[in-house]
């Protein structure tokens, strides 16, 4: 399944499946079946509203609607934790000048920070110095403490893409991130929610890419992945109870616009890309804040 969250006309707001149809539709679950919660967030924590959605996409009279008439929402509006992770690839720490680490960087973001599929982008008004970051991102479906490599991704509920849009010289504040990290839509989060049974298992193997003005800036594979999806989890789960809802991104690899010559941000006007293979393109234009 492909879920995602949506605003439509006269203030309406539901959960949509693509359909297999094509990739202009897509099934409205909620007016399909109104016992089914119009949040994905409620929609994961229960395996009777995950059945009606099953069933509700295999409905034959299901009702179905257009993808360019709706607003999409972030897949997750309110995580009650966005676990970031940094320097997961090699390639990555490499071009920032940081070894190969022996334990990854983890940061944390807040729900003000991010924007969804095809909405903005914003550059803040005291820099211009936003950088994209092309990262898989998945979200808890079970509450989950202690985790080791054989159960791990039982608890993941489906996975997405983000653009983890930083503020560099703010990042650059302070020797931890997270100022950098957390200013008002910055951080895409979408277009879709993919359950895992449509994806190899921690999406291992898959391409991941970002695009600025359909220019290729980052290009890897998430077989690179220093620690992988299920390893993550373990780390995380040492420390803290992941719940229902609760969002995990996965690091970027090399590419990023800082560390070119000369510097690439992006500005106004500009149009960034993500591309996971298998799970599809999160697109933002950028705008000033």
């Amino acid at each position: 399944m492909r879920l995602f969250g949506f605003k439509g006309v006269n203030g309406y707001e539901g959960v949509g499946a693509l359909s297999k149809g094509g990739q202009d539709n897509f099934i409205d679950i909620c007016a399909t079946d109104s016992l089914i919660p119009n949040s994905i967030q409620e929609i994961i924590q229960s395996q009777s509203h995950l059945d009606r959605v099953g069933a509700a996409i295999a409905n034959s009279k299901a009702i179905t609607g257009k993808l360019n008439t709706i607003t999409f929402k972030a897949p997750i509006e309110r995580p009650g934790k966005i676990v970031c992770m940094g320097l997961n690839y090699a390639d990555h720490a490499k071009e920032g000048g940081n070894a190969r680490p022996q334990y990854p960087s983890f940061f944390m973001r807040g729900p003000s920070s991010m924007t969804a599929h095809l909405s903005p982008i914003v550059r803040p008004k005291v820099s211009d110095k936003l950088d994209y970051e092309a990262e898989l991102a998945f979200v808890v479906g079970k509450k989950a403490r202690h985790l080791t490599l054989e159960n791990a991704l039982d608890c993941v509920a489906g996975y997405s893409i983000f653009n983890d849009g930083s503020i560099r010289d703010y990042q650059r504040k302070t020797t931890q991130w997270t100022i950098g990290k957390n200013f008002d839509q910055t951080g895409a989060f979408g277009p879709w929610l993919v359950t895992p049974d449509e994806l190899p298992p921690g999406c291992h193997g898959l391409n991941i890419q970002s695009r600025l003005n359909g220019q290729v800036m980052q290009n890897a594979n998430t077989k690179d992945f220093l620690w992988g999806v299920a390893e993550t989890i373990v780390l995380i789960s040492e420390c803290m109870t992941l719940e229902p809802g609760d969002v995990v991104i996965t690091g970027t690899p090399a590419g990023v616009g800082y560390a070119r010559t000369p510097p690439v941000f992006m500005k106004p006007g500009d149009i960034c890309e993500i591309e996971i293979e298998s799970i599809g393109v999160l697109r933002n234009t950028i705008a000033d804040e």
